[in-house]
């Protein structure tokens, strides 16, 4: 069963409203209804939460406390510390450091609200105690390729900016926006503006500005969450940009790419943090001429790829054919169980034919 949302038949509009999927077969409750009868909601963020699963999780999170409901926030790995306004309570907890209390909270909840992912792999450690559970899977969730089948309720649409954004039309179309009060807001700006580059790409409908202006009008404050997301990085986490952008910058203009990356040396070197590379990938298309770029990290027996473009360039198919992964069509991510050299040498062996056949051909942005 497929659905469009319950307001307006939508599933035509390039970037308004959402799609509502079932598990085959079954006949859901409505949202509303799945959080009013539960008495344990877990709200679950993935593996490595960035600003816009931290920020859709913790607006979830404030919005049920608004409500009058108690939840909590669960992610199987910590969050970076730039993101840890979002949880001024420190209600969150995570797998990684936490075992014993992270398994009990997933035990005892009747209700998972799964945020910014929508396969049970993206929980990585946290997985095993989620596939079996015997408790109301609710996705929502702006990535391609849903699991459809391990959730009884998903809300997607592949074409907006973030989950924050999709949270925001729920909150109005499926619940009730007077429960949106200003960290709710924060927090879905938070979202929005970490999964958009500052509003460099994912960005163009105009539907995500009126949601950004309907965020000010209930109190969000722009300058405050920006400062507290992009002018709050440790000393250490600067130098290593440093270090990417001085020493680790590969260009091949030939095929209109650029590519950098960190070692486990470097990383120790620099006393990486949960977060210090985010958005590091960006700085390659700021390059003139540059509408591909990639970024590699190294972290024990595992290279993380992300990868980003510009225009007509799918990146999400190029993660998909060669490293395993996926994501959107200009922000994508994959992994290697090589070396640092095997993998780079490996990325500039299929670089050559992804530009014949899909950079060269693509329309600029």
């Amino acid at each position: 069963m497929e659905r469009t949302n319950i307001q307006a038949n939508r599933n035509n509009e390039q970037h308004s409203g959402y799609k509502v999927f079932t598990r085959p077969g079954e006949n859901p409750l409505p949202l509303r209804t799945y959080i009013e009868n539960a008495r344990h909601i877990v709200i679950l963020g993935h593996n490595n939460p960035d600003g816009d699963a931290v920020g859709a999780t913790m607006a979830m999170y404030a919005y049920l406390k608004s409500w009058g409901k108690s939840s909590r926030v669960v992610y199987p790995n910590r969050y970076a510390k730039n993101l840890a306004w979002m949880d001024p309570d420190r209600i969150a907890v995570n797998f990684l450091e936490n075992h014993d209390e992270t398994a009990a909270l997933i035990a005892e909840c009747d209700l998972l609200l799964i945020m910014d992912f929508n396969r049970v792999s993206r929980a990585e450690g946290l997985a095993p105690l989620l596939e079996d559970k015997k408790a109301a899977r609710i996705m929502i969730d702006h990535h391609p390729e849903p699991d459809k089948h391990w959730f009884d309720l998903g809300f997607s649409n592949t074409k907006i900016s973030s989950t924050c954004e999709l949270l925001y039309r729920i909150f109005h179309q499926e619940l009730d926006p007077a429960f949106i009060n200003p960290h709710v807001c924060d927090c879905l700006y938070a979202g929005i503006s970490t999964d958009t580059g500052s509003f460099s790409y994912s960005c163009a409908h105009k539907e995500l500005f009126t949601t950004i202006a309907d965020l000010i009008a209930r109190g969000l404050d722009t300058v405050k969450v920006h400062q507290r997301i992009f002018d709050n990085f440790a000393e250490n986490r600067m130098r290593l940009l440093g270090c990417c952008l001085g020493e680790r910058l590969i260009v091949k203009p030939e095929y209109q790419t650029a590519y950098m990356y960190l070692t486990d040396a470097d990383m120790k070197r620099y006393n990486y943090q949960p977060g210090d590379t985010e958005g590091i990938v960006n700085y390659g298309l700021s390059i003139a001429g540059i509408r591909f770029a990639a970024f590699f990290t190294q972290k024990e027996k595992r290279i993380r790829m992300s990868f980003r473009s510009q225009g007509d360039i799918d990146v999400n198919l190029f993660a998909k054919e060669h490293f395993g992964g996926g994501g959107h069509k200009n922000a994508s991510g994959g992994h290697c169980f090589e070396s640092m050299e095997a993998t780079i040498a490996k990325f500039e062996r299929v670089l050559p034919d992804f530009y014949r056949n899909v950079i060269s051909r693509s329309k600029p942005s």
